[in-house]
């Protein structure tokens, strides 16, 4: 199905008409249309047009009004103040065109006219450590951004880069060289708990030798040359330290509800054969310099405390390659073997310095151009109550699996109370406690930009009331009760009827789902989706407050009428949640 213009972009092709006839210098100039608390929509465009035209504003707005037509689309238009346009919709356009949307899969939400392919670098764990909460963000904000592109269109190319390559493989793969059966399993089925056991246990003791055994430090070392050099038995040896990680990996992926393919895991290593060449392009090129033996990039605007200038090193003076040339290494290979035109790094903005200067670097080297961009999501960090970074009591970074069981469990409670009231089973606790605990923690994280930091408060991200993502799936439950007390009423759309303000605010929301969908692809913004889903329960709240759904029974058109609001608000809702990775069970 055709998309639906939504009543904005129809209006403001309107008054753009209008525009153009009365002053056709102006032709194709922006309305700058709004939502307003004056109206329904505020024109705001006229004053910069009139002032460029030395014409008067308020009579040029006159003329404009003069030449729109209304009863259809438009009940009233009036001009304000010195030329602005306030602009009420009608009644019937508003459940005429929200009908359009309902009869759509995608709730009329358009694709992009020209979509590219994204490549969304995100949840970047490291093997043989194990997940806290630094590592949250990154995997959540990654994967609603995945989800919102992919709706509006766009390829999308999930890359998760995970830290598999350096030094310390040299100490772990000596170590079980020389005790084999250190990640021997009980069983067959291994749980990323027993997985997470046996690779902490390995690194404490392997660390604890290379601290105390010069002998054994001569060999690690050595062992991280054979490594680098593909030797067969450690490159084996390596092999079972990502196998081992990635079961622990995917056992916390579970937890968060997101789904990560073995094809999409591509860490560091991916890249190894392709560091010398990255190297030998950035120097024959110019782009990269040698000094003190190390390949470097300067920059003009990066200097140290001292004033020098700061560069970014590619290659190392002992021959060792650092981040930045598998950063590169990268770029090459998705925008060359991918095909990308966009690539997203949910990386943590201390880390932009970094980036700033690789993409810089990509940019004079020619793999970044005017048709492939880079973008650093940067995210803010993690806060306790206290205002300071998240940790233990004991001052300890806080274990992901351990926030992710405590949100669960609470959220588990909260379900509990309400549970015989709506005949929840056990089994269904169960599940919806998993739903509302995982989908607390999401939307906490997804509700505040993501360049902010953001306070770490379980118990407000469990409570039923204000901005979290429990008041929304309460409301989606809500709504789903009310159509299942409708009895053999069923939601029908009457354009013909007279809607109530409440109605009113409630559709016009509804029909903005579309242009905020993309927008917050275009910016990346996924805390845009969450603000308007907050929005859109909110105003639920109020119209069934005020306008009788079911009890009272209302007249049969009226109740059908409004019946289709609650159908559209739950479907709109469901839609939104799931492209935060969020659940809306279907009774709370």
């Amino acid at each position: 199905m055709a998309s639906v213009p939504s009543l904005a972009s129809s209006v403001n092709q309107r008054v753009a008409d209008a525009l153009a006839s009365a002053l056709p210098e102006a032709g194709g100039a922006d309305p700058l249309l709004r939502r307003s608390d004056r109206a329904d929509f505020q024109a705001n465009g006229i004053l910069a047009l009139a002032k460029k035209a030395k014409a008067n504003p308020r009579e040029l707005a006159t003329t404009v009004v003069e030449g729109i037509p209304t009863g259809d689309l438009i009940q009233e238009i009036e001009v304000s103040g010195p030329g602005f346009l306030n602009i009420t919709i009608t009644d019937r356009a508003i459940i005429e065109t929200l009908a359009a949307r309902a009869g759509d899969d995608r709730l009329g939400v358009p694709l992009a006219q020209n979509p590219g392919t994204t490549v969304i670098d995100y949840a970047q764990p490291n093997v043989a450590k194990e997940m806290h909460v630094g590592h949250l963000r990154s995997a959540v904000i990654g994967a609603a951004m995945v989800e919102i592109l992919e709706f509006t269109g766009e390829k999308v190319v999930r890359r998760h880069h995970i830290g598999d390559w350096g030094t310390q493989f040299g100490m772990l793969i000596q170590y079980l060289l020389e005790h084999p059966h250190e990640l021997d399993h009980k069983s067959d089925e291994v749980s990323g708990e027993e997985a997470m056991s046996n690779l902490n246990r390995l690194y404490k003791a392997s660390r604890a030798l290379f601290d105390s055994d010069e002998e054994f430090k001569t060999r690690a070392r050595a062992r991280v040359v054979d490594l680098q050099a593909g030797e067969p038995e450690t490159l084996a040896l390596w092999q079972r330290f990502v196998d081992e990680s990635k079961i622990y990996f995917y056992s916390v992926f579970n937890k968060l509800d997101m789904d990560i393919q073995d094809p999409d895991v591509v860490g560091e290593s991916g890249y190894n054969d392709m560091l010398v060449e990255t190297c030998k392009l950035l120097e024959e090129s110019g782009v990269a310099v040698r000094s003190n033996g190390a390949l470097c990039v300067f920059f003009d605007d990066v200097k140290g405390p001292d004033g020098n200038p700061t560069p970014l090193i590619v290659q190392k003076s002992d021959g060792g390659f650092g981040y930045a040339a598998t950063d590169l290494s990268a770029i090459r290979d998705r925008v060359g073997g991918l095909n990308a035109t966009t690539l997203i790094y949910v990386v943590d903005a201390r880390q932009s310095l970094h980036f700033k200067m690789v993409f810089e670097t990509a940019r004079r080297a020619g793999w970044l151009n005017d048709d492939v961009k880079a973008v650093q999501l940067a995210f803010g960090t993690v806060l306790g109550k206290d205002g300071k970074p998240f940790k233990t009591r004991e001052g300890e970074t806080v274990r992901l699996v351990d926030l992710l069981d405590e949100a669960v469990e609470r959220a588990t409670a909260v379900v509990r109370e309400k549970a015989e009231k709506v005949g929840l089973t056990e089994a269904e606790i169960v599940e919806n406690g998993q739903y509302v605990g995982i989908g607390a923690v999401k939307y906490a994280d997804l509700s505040t930009s993501a360049a902010r930091d953001y306070k770490f408060d379980l118990d407000q991200m469990v409570s039923l009331n204000g901005d979290t993502s429990v008041y929304l799936q309460y409301a989606y439950a809500r709504i789903k009760s009310i159509l299942r007390r409708a009895g053999d009423r069923g939601p029908v759309a009457h354009p013909e009827l007279e809607l109530a303000p409440a109605e009113r605010a409630l559709g016009l929301h509804l029909d903005h789902f579309g242009e905020l969908i993309a927008e917050a692809a275009a910016e990346y913004a996924p805390h845009k989706v969450a603000a308007y889903l907050y929005q859109l329960s909110s105003l639920f709240t109020t119209f069934y407050d005020q306008c009788p759904v079911v009890k009272p029974e209302p007249e049969l058109v009226v109740g059908e009428n409004r019946l289709f609001l609650c159908d559209l608000t739950a479907r709109t809702l469901a839609k939104g949640m799931a492209l935060l990775g969020i659940r809306t069970p279907e009774k709370l």
